[in-house]
């Protein structure tokens, strides 16, 4: 079983493998790897990103509504 990563760490890791694949001695034999973890990583990202969204739009929903009288 994978180790959950933090959104955090996801983020540190995606710039490792984008400064790898942007340098211009790229292991070619690393290349198609790093990429599928670099989609990983996103997808992490994305379902953090959903969550959090979600979890704010219920927080914000309970709050009293403002009275502008």
């Amino acid at each position: 079983m994978a180790k959950e990563v933090s959104y955090a760490d996801a983020l540190t890791e995606l710039d490792e493998i984008l400064n790898e694949l942007e340098a211009v001695d790229v292991d070619v034999d690393r290349l198609a790897d790093r990429v599928s973890r670099a989609a990983e990583l996103i997808a992490v990202c994305r379902e953090r990103i959903g969550a959090a969204r979600i979890r704010v739009d219920e927080i914000v929903s309970g709050l009293p509504a403002v009275d502008n009288d």
